[in-house]
């Protein structure tokens, strides 16, 4: 799934609010959908507010539902959901879903993911197969929501960049590694520069319009990556996001974005649909000029085939024998254990 930045959506006062509090804390007071049920708790009659409550309780289990789908999860009528979400100030249930979203992922910590886990009370060999299962449900929603088309054209931008910087950090930093190196063989200038947020933003300034900077971070994002593609765009460098949603920071402040989930059973979160997603955009950017990419790989051919880089066991290592002793047994031999310091 991908998307092309449109202007920006208006912003509610809800919105400000919520972001302005506490600027200094890591972690918001309250989030935007918190700030409207205090604003408008007088609107809300008793049983929407516990509709309301069980809805913010479980978000992982609600804020990609439809209102019919809420609905019917809650056992009440869809009018109800609409006229809930209304008393709340929110114009159209898409608006409420995306502040439901926010509100999971600013409360989604690796503690509560293991917790949520462990408390399914499923057996060993169930949580292995619940954890294959979630992995595969992020890969078909990639498969049937990626736009072919867009990676092909994201391959193309890759093509006509001078350099490519790649920006991830913390676990994000493997996958901003892998896509850096797996460019470089098919002769892209592409670097996942490490180090300390000032070493990033000096990499950034060096980014001219002729550059490309593609920004790796999930849910909340980090505030380190956000800030090198909004140093990158201020520079009028073309910036790409890899995301796991419409409405991260990421995807509001870059040019571009990819959508991939990483909802995953285990509390290090599931890097299996963004993988798949960087693989196929590798394999688009070498399909685009084939016979450049097959020139520059001949030049490893031979190394792949029989270079220094393979491990290879000394021969006959395993098969050191060891003298026989004088009087003893023909044929026989000392123990065959090697001697340890």
């Amino acid at each position: 799934m991908a998307g092309r930045r449109v202007a920006s959506p208006r912003e509610s006062d809800d919105h400000r609010e919520a972001s302005t509090q506490r600027k200094d804390a890591r972690i918001p007071t309250r989030t935007a959908i918190e700030t409207r049920i205090a604003r408008f708790e007088s609107r809300l009659s008793p049983n929407r507010r516990r509709l309301l409550q069980a809805t913010l309780e479980n978000p992982d289990e609600t804020f990609f539902l439809s209102s019919r789908a809420l609905a019917r999860r809650y056992r009440v009528d869809p009018a109800t959901i609409v006229r809930t979400v209304q008393a709340l100030g929110y114009e159209r249930y898409t608006d409420f879903a995306a502040d439901l979203r926010e509100h999971f992922v600013s409360r989604l910590t690796p503690y509560r993911i293991l917790k949520a886990t462990t408390d399914a009370k499923r057996s060993l060999a169930d949580h292995v197969r619940h954890s294959l299962e979630r992995d595969l449900g992020n890969l078909n929603r990639l498969q049937s929501g990626l736009d072919a088309e867009r990676v092909v054209s994201f391959a193309r931008r890759i093509h006509q960049a001078r350099r490519i910087l790649v920006v991830g950090s913390d676990l994000a930093t493997s996958l901003a590694s892998f896509f850096a190196y797996a460019l470089l063989p098919l002769g892209f200038d592409a670097e996942a520069p490490a180090g300390t947020g000032g070493n990033l933003q000096h990499k950034v300034r060096l980014l001219s319009r002729k550059d490309l900077l593609v920004a790796i971070s999930f849910g909340r994002c980090l505030r380190v990556t956000v800030e090198a593609a909004k140093l990158a765009r201020s520079r009028r460098v073309a910036t790409v996001a890899i995301t796991d949603s419409d409405t991260t920071p990421l995807a509001r402040e870059c040019d571009d974005y990819f959508v991939a989930a990483t909802a995953g059973a285990t509390f290090s979160g599931s890097y299996v649909a963004p993988m798949a997603l960087l693989n196929a955009i590798v394999l688009a950017c070498a399909e685009i000029a084939p016979s450049r990419a097959l020139a520059l790989l001949r030049q490893t051919e031979k190394e792949y085939l029989a270079g220094p880089r393979w491990y290879e066991e000394a021969p006959g290592r395993d098969e050191a024998t060891v003298p026989i002793r004088s009087g003893s047994r023909a044929g026989s031999r000392s123990s065959g254990t090697r001697g340890t310091r």
